[in-house]
């Protein structure tokens, strides 16, 4: 029998094997031992499920539960179990996967003509633990894409089976569950035994899943509130139905049927008038707020955002002045590290908060300050002339990731300050149970930003984004309710936008590298895309801060 070479990176050691053979019998020959249970493996730098089989000489890494891929792997087959007891439990309902929120992912029941009580949540729950209990396994099959289609239609899920007949493929694949099919964009775990740790409850008028901590297994993460986030969730959420624009599909077809314009007009109608809204509530302080924050995380459009706001504050008859957090960064030398020595600007350290807060009570008081720029190149603050002073009518926008950081503000009156937080809260979904994650959606913009104003190549940028995104869930997300108001900075159609600036770049990345897996996934998420021509979206538009060709001066 012909045998295959694999190279088994968590052994270090080059192995043969039979053609045909399976990862799941690669990993129980080699006898491999994670801290968890293996979900799957990285086969030359791609996920691939324990079923599948070699038939070339691959380099292969198996992962657990605490990988990315492990937990994504975990939950989508969690939401499969979860789908099959509904179907069983509340037959004729749809299960929608909105958001992921307080440490969990809001789910809804739609077509259900009541209140979900908690007794369909505890029968759900024990139907799901029964599925789980008998170690069914999930059977990928491979269908005439006509036929998946009418499958789906036929379960009620007619936005997924719009979506895979917009893709145009002679054959599509379907998971199977016993008798019962799905599919959710991504691998699953061999079987539902392996889904030994998961929580639900009740959560606003819907249910909260709540899955591991990766890095903890056995602990489910406490449940946080998180009111203001939901409300500016649903808030758009109703924007997106009153459009028809909910899913992936839905967008495709105001492109095919060449509206895509209408729907940029619409979505940069909806950030102004919202823009408005927050200028207007900050007049109506009466004079009293000196001292706007502007916050969010990494390529959420905080800067054109801020500009914006200015325009809206001037239109109320304030004078604006904006600065950034950042030129208060200590010099390089000071800079905090991280648990890997690097550099961590995600820090609150990082920037220096009494010359800060000196300067800043100075400007209220009315006296004049000489402003300081940082340089980034040479690692060091200096003073670049330009002076600022604040009179009457005059409010001062500072943009930085710790706007809501308590710590920040020493020695300033709370009542004269207005905190506002910015993130890109992706208003659509792939599909009926399928939410698009922010971080993608952000992601995605800072590779282009990276790529046109940076020189950074996708490759590094998404090598740098675990680091970034640690920095965020230590010192930005645990802030974001203190906010006085949220803004949503997505818009409805940016992705169909990014698809044609994102694709050349993340083709770059090579099979070589270990980015290479994550840019895949990006491709691939991105290709359910039809893409949008940008010539109508305005140069006030935020997205212009991530595509050029903004009116704004940065």
């Amino acid at each position: 029998m012909k045998q295959v070479e694999i190279y088994c990176r968590n052994t270090r050691s080059k192995h043969n094997y039979p053609l045909g053979t399976s990862l799941n019998e690669i990993s129980r020959d080699l006898n491999i031992k994670m801290d968890n249970f293996i979900c799957g493996a990285m086969v030359n730098n791609q996920v691939r499920e324990l079923s599948f089989c070699i038939v070339k000489p691959k380099h292969i890494e198996f992962f657990d539960v605490s990988h990315p891929d492990g937990i994504k792997m975990y939950f989508r087959s969690l939401i499969f179990v979860m789908y099959a007891a509904i179907d069983k439990i509340i037959p004729g309902v749809t299960l929608r996967i909105s958001k992921g929120i307080s440490n969990g992912y809001f789910c809804e029941l739609s077509d259900l003509d009541r209140e979900i009580t908690e007794d369909d949540i505890e029968m759900i729950k024990t139907e799901m633990q029964s599925l789980i209990n008998q170690d069914i396994p999930f059977v990928k099959k491979g269908l005439l894409s006509e036929n998946a289609v009418r499958y789906l239609a036929d379960k009620g899920l007619s936005e997924k089976a719009r979506l895979f007949e917009q893709q145009g493929h002679l054959y599509s694949s379907l998971y199977f569950l016993k008798d019962l099919g799905n599919y959710f964009y991504g691998h699953l775990l061999p079987s539902t035994g392996y889904l030994s740790n998961f929580g639900l409850i009740k959560y606003f008028d819907g249910l909260l899943l709540r899955v591991p901590d990766p890095e903890n297994f056995d602990r489910l993460p406490e449940v946080t509130t998180q009111n203001k986030l939901f409300e500016i969730y649903e808030e758009h959420k109703d924007w997106a139905q009153i459009l028809n624009v909910s899913t992936i599909s839905h967008l495709n077809e105001f492109t095919l049927n060449k509206q895509g314009g209408y729907i940029i007009k619409i979505s940069e109608a909806l950030h102004e008038k919202r823009i408005a809204e927050i200028a207007n509530l900050i007049h109506e302080k009466n004079g009293d707020i000196r001292v706007v924050l502007v916050a969010g995380p990494s390529a959420s459009g905080k800067t054109t955002f801020s500009k914006r706001l200015g325009v809206q504050l001037a239109v109320n008859g304030l004078r604006p002045y904006q600065i950034s957090l950042d030129d208060y960064f200590v010099d390089r030398k000071h800079t905090p590290v991280d648990e890997n020595g690097n550099h961590d600007f995600e820090a609150l350290e990082a920037v220096d908060i009494d010359f800060f807060n000196e300067q800043l009570a100075e400007l209220i008081e009315g006296l004049e300050v000489r402003l300081p720029k940082f340089d980034f190149n040479r690692g060091k603050r200096y003073m670049n002339g330009a002076r600022l002073q604040l009179k009457k009518g005059d409010i001062l926008i500072v943009e930085g990731i710790h706007g809501m950081n308590p710590r920040l503000l020493t020695r300033i009156n709370n009542r004269q300050t207005y905190k506002i937080f910015i993130s890109a809260l992706t208003q659509i979904s792939i599909d009926e149970q399928t939410y698009i994650s922010t971080s993608d959606n952000r992601l995605i913009r800072r590779i282009i930003r990276d790529s046109k104003y940076r020189g950074y190549r996708a490759v590094d940028t998404i090598k740098r984004w675990p680091s970034v995104r640690r920095g965020e869930e230590r010192n930005i997300f645990p802030f974001q309710e203190n906010a006085d108001v949220m803004f949503n900075s997505a818009t409805l159609y940016e992705l169909g936008v990014l698809k044609k600036y994102a694709d050349p770049l993340l083709k770059q990345v090579l099979e070589n590298q270990p980015e290479f897996m994550e840019a895949m996934r990006l491709l691939k998420f991105l290709s359910y895309f039809k893409p949008i021509e940008d010539e109508e979206i305005p140069p006030t538009s935020l997205l212009r801060e991530f595509l050029g060709g903004s009116s704004f001066v940065y």
